[in-house]
């Protein structure tokens, strides 16, 4: 069983930096593709970042080109998401996927096999 836990969220002002981090309880989280999701109160689950197994390939939304950046260490079975110039929309419980089959970053919320509790970021305008 994989278990992932996010932590990083707090209450930040516009124009404000957070780095989420998302800790894998295997070491198996390695060979995983990692995502990053939000979810803001009424909305769906929106797509904010992948990585793939080798970093190699990463992907963002729309919302988030350039002022977000996702990464990863292996070595400490972990995935981060640095969130610069943040903005009062970007306010959501954010959650951390992991897609165990393929290593392949993707978009698409469907192929994630395991999902953390979120945390939550707010920011103040």
């Amino acid at each position: 069983q994989v278990q992932l836990v996010e932590s990083g969220g707090e209450l930040v002002q516009a124009g404000g930096s957070l780095r989420l981090s998302c800790a894998c309880s295997t070491r198996a989280c390695r060979t995983y593709a990692m995502g990053w999701f939000r979810q803001a109160p009424g909305k769906e689950r929106e797509f904010v970042s992948a990585i793939s197994v080798t970093s190699g390939t990463t992907y963002y939304g729309d919302s988030v080109k350039g002022r977000f950046t996702t990464s990863r260490d292996n070595a400490k079975n972990t995935v981060y998401l640095q969130m610069d110039n943040l903005k009062p929309e970007d306010t959501a419980v954010y959650y951390c996927a992991a897609e165990i089959h393929h290593g392949i970053a993707t978009k698409l919320r469907g192929d994630y096999d395991y999902w953390g509790r979120g945390t939550q970021v707010t920011v103040s305008s």
